[in-house]
């Protein structure tokens, strides 16, 4: 075994170490943190009270705002900016906490758990009514994680295939435009066929079809692009660079198994701004809310993306040039 095929083989080792590791820390205690809780305020004694219970409660796993009425709450809710609302009643003490499944159904039932339990101190009820359910076929949002997972997965391939493929290890010049145009003409076909299979053929991914297909090809191109970039940059350490960033900490990260707002800061934190955590965030954007609240991970994703491909093209150019002229030449009649 030579000495690069072992240096291989340990540099598989500690990445598969490091996802371990990953996994059990971000899935190991999950504890809620500030999630964002409307409270409606018709001005009582009774909405203080319960605002301010919720506000300090321990560990801030509720983070309340007023807000003016249940159409408003309901709203808010919609344009994901809150996930559930408090509705207070104005005469007796049953009030009506409205949750959002489509955003996380463990989200909805921690919110629920914490807002029943503050309610009760006061001597008040709560009835839970779940405004934004989850399609039949996206039990806990397992379906929409697994699409973004396969999306991710069809990216690294690609450019993987890309990178090595041929006996070519790395592309340059030509190489690279032909690289980036073969791993565009794949996004597209996989972003189509990951939602015909997933919203089509299983009906397990509700949305608009065509959000959908634009975001999956948008997704599978931002993955594979940063793939080939780190590839161009520091060759087989790259692609182990690109599963550290996609796989061991993107996929725990990304919110599949528990929400965001359930993860330990350091995967709640930096979920948001890898792929797969942005992927999964406007997916279940364009599934549950019309689009609301898509347009911050779609600029993360294009953000990748357009870095990415910048690296591979200008890394291909600036090899181009660098190779002497002899070598440029020696192919023509």
């Amino acid at each position: 075994m030579s000495g690069r095929s072992v240096l291989l083989v340990l540099g598989v080792l500690v990445l598969q170490t490091a996802f371990v590791l990953s996994c059990v820390g971000a899935f190991r205690d999950p504890v809620p943190h500030r999630i964002a809780l409307a409270v409606t305020d018709p001005t009582t004694r009774i909405a203080d009270d319960t605002f301010y219970q919720l506000a300090l409660l321990p560990g801030e796993p509720v983070d309340p705002v007023r807000v003016a009425d249940e159409a408003t709450a309901l709203d808010r809710i919609h344009s994901r900016e809150v996930d559930g609302a408090l509705v207070l009643s104005r005469s007796g003490t049953a009030d009506l906490l409205l949750v959002a499944g489509g955003a996380g159904p463990l989200l909805a039932k921690e919110l629920a758990t914490h807002v029943i339990a503050a309610e009760g101190h006061q001597g008040r009820t709560v009835r839970v009514r779940d405004v934004v359910p989850v399609a039949p076929g996206d039990k806990r949002l397992l379906s929409s994680f697994s699409l973004v997972v396969g999306w991710c997965a069809g990216g690294v391939l690609c450019a993987l295939v890309q990178a090595y493929g041929a006996g070519r290890r790395r592309p340059a010049g030509l190489r690279a435009s032909a690289a980036m145009g073969v791993l565009l003409m794949y996004s597209v076909l996989a972003g189509l066929l990951g939602v015909l299979v997933a919203r089509t053929l299983l009906d397990a991914v509700p949305g608009n079809l065509w959000a959908l297909w634009a975001l999956g090809s948008l997704l599978v191109l931002t993955v594979g692009a940063l793939t080939l970039a780190l590839y161009e940059l520091a060759g087989a350490l790259g692609i182990g660079l690109a599963l550290l960033l996609v796989v061991v900490l993107g996929g725990p990260s990304a919110g599949g198994v528990y929400p965001t707002e359930l993860l330990p800061a350091f995967w709640r934190t930096m979920g948001p701004f890898l792929p797969p955590g942005a992927g999964l965030d406007a997916v279940d954007s364009i599934a549950y809310f019309r689009g609301a609240g898509a347009g911050g991970p779609w600029w993360t994703l294009v953000a990748w993306a357009g870095g990415g491909a910048a690296v591979v093209l200008l890394g291909g150019v600036v090899a181009t040039r660098s190779r002497p002229p002899a070598a440029r030449t020696k192919r023509r009649p």
